[in-house]
């Protein structure tokens, strides 16, 4: 190898002082051009936490046909890209495609990949037969971008399994390419649960991916049956679960959806990062999108907000009503199934009522419609995706229920917590992270937990808040205490940074073993 190439690469693994870290995350979605996911915000908040920081961040995502460039004026920074669709690159006609930019006020550089077939002419983000082609598709475009860019990042933040390839590209596709060989990568797991467009839980012997073998070319069928979170996870510099307990969990049969042992073989590079949210758009004080607004020394307003959410959901108004909330996805994974075992007793024998905001799974959402039929003047419901009622739910329901199966992270209640609702769940993942159980000796303490899944520990965590409910001061102090926990994006981005550094060491103690460049740091 030649100085010059060693030299660069040297450079790239250890930026020199006054050098600005330079990362690109790719995503399938980013706010405020596709949302949702939750990471959707993630990727959002946290590039711009990380330009804060000194971190030279930029986006690389589909050009979605929804994304009005009427709204976000773009400029095409390379046209006829040319992607690949063979396993090495030598079969197959290429697609072609465009990369636009844009740069979101204030914070960063997004460029889109553009393609009329895969993602112009589709109607919503997910849910298409092709979808390992799409993110393929993305994966492999980003890398090719690079290698035609004057910009390269020396680490590359891959998001979920449908960037899972993208460090198996790198580390063989392009191994040998003098650009890309020193780029590391970290590979952040939002949810193990999807691995790809097939049931990981039901995949036979013989279609069950290795995650080894050469990646498939873009339009076979053997593309559908590769796990690209497997991928992710085995060619990945580093990994990350986005908080510290789901990082634990996932090494464990219960949580580790079939990964455990993989997880467990490669644990000396996984971490746990805990994600935030943005206190200056979740903010009670100046939040536009509630009827009044308040903060921890003018909590006693907020009972406005209260009698608005009945008011909003035609039922009776009262302060003295104890209000539980949901809001999210309405499927098994956010212990649904306990919600609604343990909501019909609690209607029928107390002084309270139940609102839920969401879309999700007929089965449970028929499970609230009859409880609506049972319990008219108690229920209120919106089975259906919003974005401005959770604002209302979170400054106006006493608890936000949240006792999920399993939970990576968790938003919903962080933001509830934001607004004094005060959190009941399952202390799981980043919920155990998040939430502290309020003892009642102390005074201490921000919510509510339990630990097994099972609709009696519910039972009783909402029993307990009821009773707390109803002795004001003890209500206040609580409420304040959950609203002055910090989760803001500020910690978790410090902490990327040091997740981005260690990706970078481990990369060049790789390319040490290979005998690519000599032992020690940079020139």
């Amino acid at each position: 190898m030649s100085a010059k190439v060693l030299n660069h690469i040297q450079r790239a693994l250890f930026p020199r002082e006054g050098d600005d870290l330079r990362v690109l995350m790719v995503a399938p979605e980013c706010t405020p051009y596709a949302n949702v996911g939750g990471f959707s915000r993630v990727l959002g908040y946290l590039s711009r936490e990380l330009l804060g920081l000194g971190v030279d961040v930029r986006i690389f995502m589909p050009k979605f046909g929804q994304i009005d460039e009427g709204q976000y004026h773009m400029e095409v920074v390379f046209e006829g890209l040319e992607v690949p669709t063979g396993a090495d690159g030598g079969e197959g006609e290429p697609l072609i495609c465009n990369v636009k930019q844009h740069q979101i006020p204030g914070g960063a550089i997004v460029y889109f990949l553009e393609n009329m077939e895969y993602y112009e002419k589709r109607a919503n983000v997910y849910g298409y037969s092709d979808d390992p082609l799409r993110w393929a598709l993305l994966s492999r475009g980003a890398l090719e971008f690079l290698r035609h860019s004057d910009w390269i990042p020396h680490v590359v933040h891959c998001n979920d399994w449908e960037t899972g390839h993208i460090p198996n590209y790198l580390r063989t596709v392009y191994k040998n390419d003098p650009d890309l060989l020193s780029v590391a990568s970290l590979f952040t797991m939002h949810n193990l649960q999807y691995q790809g467009v097939f049931d990981h839980r039901d995949t036979s012997e013989i279609d069950s991916d290795d995650g080894r073998s050469e990646i498939a070319p873009l339009f076979s069928k053997r593309l559908t049956k590769q796990n690209f979170m497997k991928r992710g996870i085995l060619y990945a510099d580093v990994i990350n679960a986005v908080s510290e307990t789901y990082a634990k969990e996932i090494l464990t049969p219960e949580f580790g959806e079939g990964l455990d042992r993989l997880l467990l073989e490669v644990r000396s590079k996984l971490f746990g990062v805990v994600n935030g949210i943005d206190y200056d758009e979740f903010n009670p004080r100046t939040d536009k999108l509630i009827p009044q607004n308040y903060d921890v020394e003018s909590f006693g307003k907020r009972v406005k907000n209260k009698l608005a959410l009945q008011k909003e959901f035609s039922l009776p108004q009262g302060e003295d009503i104890f209000v539980m909330g949901f809001v999210g996805r309405i499927t098994e994974q956010k212990g649904l199934s306990l919600v609604g075992e343990v909501l019909r007793p609690l209607l029928k024998d107390f002084k309270a009522q139940f609102v839920i905001i969401g879309d999700g799974d007929r089965k449970y959402k028929d499970v609230f419609k009859q409880l609506k039929e049972e319990y008219p003047e108690k229920v209120g419901l919106h089975l259906m995706s919003n974005f401005t009622l959770p604002r209302l739910i979170f400054s106006g329901s006493d608890v936000l229920l949240h006792p999920s199966k399993f939970e990576p992270c968790g938003i919903t209640q962080l933001e509830a917590m934001r607004y004094g609702s005060v959190p009941i769940v399952r202390a799981v993942g980043g919920l155990a992270d998040t939430v502290v159980s309020f003892d009642s000796q102390t005074g201490e303490g921000t919510g509510f937990t339990f630990r097994g899944f099972d609709k009696w520990e519910l039972f009783a965590q909402i029993v307990r808040a009821y009773e707390n409910f109803h002795h004001p001061a003890v209500w206040k102090k609580l409420a304040r205490q959950s609203m002055r926990a910090d989760f803001s994006w500020a910690a978790s981005a410090k902490r990327y940074v040091e997740l981005y550094h260690k990706a970078l060491h481990f990369r060049h103690q790789d390319l040490v073993a290979q005998g690519i460049v000599p032992t020690g740091g940079g020139s």
